[in-house]
Parts: structure tokens; sequence; C-alpha cells
């Protein structure tokens, strides 16, 4: 999961408000750690607490330390599969239960996968919590893996492959780049898997990843909302502490393989239009030796990208009109070494070799000089501007918390960030575009379209494609 960086500044108006919002961050930051409580039960499960009395509702949130980065070549996508199974039945209650108990009580539920994690999520008022818990404890553990729902449910995720990768140009490319960047590192697989692994997929592949990593010392429970934490402890113990722990796969060290020169993909498929990508490897806080590393990257993709005012919207979408659309995508909260990402669209008359090089200039451009200082503040206003508008969320309050502690760092980072990030300086921004965004680092996806006209053949020709 990346963290919102494009915050739209319209007018001097906008500007004000940016930095009202981020004075009033000063103040909020401190008590937002105080509210904070953590607790471990004997079986290991750790349980975040984050009261907010708001509104009288809560977020319970589940998440497990496993996710497609966990898997191996002939499982890929077993999390994610997973993931749709434990709506299908457990031995208390029927497929679908889950969903339509957590309905009736007027909540809203769901899940999703990641490459370091899966979490499972409900929103309710307040006094319906121990309804989530005592749902999400029952399937922690009693989850049934009935084959004939698994039948049905790996078609739906193969469906769901074909829809949103295989059907989806840009998706498609972005696969193949990513599987192009990353040779031995496990973000070589896509989340959702790859289509001849689901294809052979069976239900003991299921059990045996439930088995192992679905128990409570592999978990965090993340509560946040209108709630007193020390019944929300109450609550975790009652339901969730009869479960026995269960010992944990022990990974081997998962490091890429050191890049020795640009690497190049090109996706040949119907589309409309063409579409690069472009990614350097680049450390995270979890992997990176010098700490200010990851802040000045986070800093340096709202440079070159963070709003209206980023030097691509400035100089290559209204300047030069060379793009029709760009994006640079970075997050600092990754289990491993992950990728600095410029992405764009052509402008009309315009070819992604052009565009390529208009980045490549851009790049240039900051590992050369110096960044204004008004420049790189107006970029931290930004992003100080953008947490004061997550956190009125408590859905995404629980969503960093439980990202955080998941990929193995400390929930108390998120208080930490706005600190990193305004010690940053211009000079090492300039350093860290020197040391990572480098030609050998590099790797390029370029689709190159074919005519919308020959899916139709395509779809006929691949049975797979057949809907």
């Amino acid at each position: 999961m990346h963290f919102m960086r494009k915050i739209i500044q319209k007018n001097r108006l906008l500007c004000l408000t940016i930095k009202i919002l981020a004075a009033l961050l000063l103040v909020i930051s401190p008590i937002t750690q105080a509210q904070v409580h953590e607790f471990k039960l004997d079986n290991g499960l750790k349980v975040i607490v984050k009261e907010d009395h708001r509104a009288p509702v809560v977020v319970s949130q589940i998440w497990y330390k496993v996710g497609s980065s966990y898997e191996h070549s002939g499982i890929t996508g077993v999390s994610h599969v997973l993931e749709h199974m434990m709506f299908k039945g457990t031995q208390k209650y029927g497929a679908g239960e889950f969903s339509r108990i957590i309905a009736e009580n007027g909540g809203r539920e769901n899940a999703f996968t990641g490459q370091d994690y899966t979490a499972y999520f409900q929103q309710l008022e307040k006094s319906r919590l121990a309804t989530a818990l005592e749902l999400e404890a029952d399937r922690m553990r009693g989850l049934l893996l009935q084959p004939e729902e698994f039948a049905k449910e790996v078609k739906v995720v193969m469906e769901e492959r074909r829809m949103r990768t295989e059907d989806n140009p840009r998706s498609l490319t972005y696969e193949q780049f990513k599987a192009t960047a990353f040779v031995n590192s496990p973000y070589h697989n896509p989340i959702i898997g790859w289509m001849e692994d689901l294809k052979s997929m069976h239900i003991d592949d299921l059990r045996k990843w439930y088995d192992a990593w679905y128990s409570p010392n592999n978990a965090t429970l993340v509560v946040v909302g209108d709630v007193n934490a020390s019944e929300v402890f109450d609550l975790a113990k009652k339901y969730f502490g009869p479960i026995k722990k269960r010992p944990v796969p022990i990974l081997k060290p998962q490091r890429e393989i050191t890049q020795k020169g640009l690497r190049r993909v090109n996706v040949r498929v119907p589309a409309e239009l063409p579409y690069i990508i472009m990614g350097y490897k680049v450390p995270v806080v979890a992997t990176t030796k010098q700490a200010w590393e990851p802040y000045a990257l986070e800093l340096l993709a709202g440079v070159l990208d963070g709003s209206n005012s980023g030097r691509f919207e400035k100089t290559l979408i209204r300047g030069k009109q060379i793009a029709a659309s760009t994006s640079i995508s970075y997050g600092p909260y990754s289990r491993i070494t992950d990728m600095f990402v410029v992405s764009g669209t052509p402008a009309q008359g315009n070819s992604p070799e052009k565009l390529e090089k208009s980045f490549l200039t851009q790049i240039k451009d900051v590992q050369t000089n110096l960044i204004p200082i008004e420049e790189l503040d107006r970029v931290r206003a930004q992003l100080r501007a953008s947490k004061i508008y997550e956190r009125d969320s408590i859905f995404y309050q629980a969503m960093q918390i439980g990202t955080l502690e998941t990929v193995g760092l400390r929930w108390t980072l998120m208080d930490e960030y706005l600190d990193q990030i305004q010690k940053i300086t211009p000079q090492q921004l300039k350093q860290v575009a020197n040391k990572y965004l480098l030609e050998d680092a590099l790797t390029i996806a370029v689709l190159d379209p074919l005519p919308l006209s020959n899916v139709a053949q395509a779809n006929t020709e691949d049975g797979d494609n057949v809907k």
C-alpha cells in the first residue's frame, strides 16, 4: 500500500490553509502518541488501540504478517486466494455469514492483500465491536476451506486477474515492469499471482498456507475509534486469548541481486495510448543504512511530481506539453527494498522515447542543482497537510499502525514522520538523487499499443481470455 502525495494547490487561499494545518499538526502530534495503547496476549497476539472520540464509531483490523512476498514459485497468489476463502465459512458460521452479520449490525467489512501483509477490517458503531472481534477470532483458526467453495473462488480470482491485469494494458505493463526489475526478490511476483499458478492451485496449498501463517503470534489487532483501551484489551483477551500460538516459518533473507545495467521491456498489446514506466531500486525505512534517506526520497518525489506545482506538471505537462499525465510512486514503508517509480503518458504527437528523455533531464537537474529551499518547504507543507487530512479518517489511522507493525517497524514512526521530513536539506535531496537514480539501477517498460481491432482476434486465439 503507497501514501497520498498529491494535494491540489490552486490558489493563495489554499496555500494559507496548508500553512495553518501544518501549524496545527505540531500541536496534534504529541497528543496522538499519548492516545495509543499497546498490549500483548499470552499467545503472542499484539493489540494496539488508538482512542479517537470524535464520533461513536470504531474500526477493527487484523493484520497477518504474510503476503505475496512470502510466496514461492508455483503458489503465487495463494495469499490472495486465501483472503477470499476467509469469507467462505468456518465450523461455526457458514459461507457468507461473516459479511451478513456485520451488515445486520450496520457495519461494513472487507479485506486486502499486499506484498507484505494480508488484512481484514470492519467498521461499526462502537457498541458492536465485540461482534467483529468474535467473528474475526473464529476464522483465525476455524476456517473450513471446503473444496467446492475453493473451486468457485479460485475462478473468481482468475477472472479478477483477467479484468484488472490481462485486459488492462497499463496494469499488464506494470506487472511486466516489476518482473523485469526484480530477479530474485519476491517483489518479482504479482500480488494476485501468475495465471498458470492459479490454474494449478489446490485446496491443500491453501490449507498449508493457513496453518503456517494464520496464528495469533503472527498477527496484530488494531482498533481505532471511540473506545476505551482497557475494555478493548479485555475483549481481545476474551475472544482471541483461547487460541493457541503456533510455530511460524522463518524466512530466509530475500535480498535482490545487484543490478549491473539498464533493463528494458516492451509490452505490445491492444491499447489506446502508449505508456512508459521507469523505476530505480531504492531503500526503504526497514532496509536503509542511513535513516534519513527514505524521507529524502519521499520529498524528492514531491518536488518532481507532488502537486500542480511539481516540476513534471509545470515543465512536461503545462510547459513543453510533452506529457499528458505523469506520476511518481514511492513508499518508505515496505518489508524489503522497493522502487522509486516514474511513469507517464506522452502527449499527442510525442513518443515514449521523448518522454523518457524528458524524465531523465528532470532527474539530471536535481542531481546537478540544489533544490531551492522555498520549493522544498512548499513540498513539506503539502505533506504536513496530507497527514492532517489522513488523520481525519479513523480507518487510515488504523492502516498506518497496521502497515508499520506488519512490515517489521514500530507504529511510533507515524508520529516521527513530520520531524524526519523537516530535517531534510536540499543537499540531502541532491545526495540521494545522485546515489540511487542511476542508469545501472534503472528498469524501463514501454507500452507499445497495438490496434484495438486486434482485441477480438487475441481473445479468440487465447482461450484464457474467452469470457
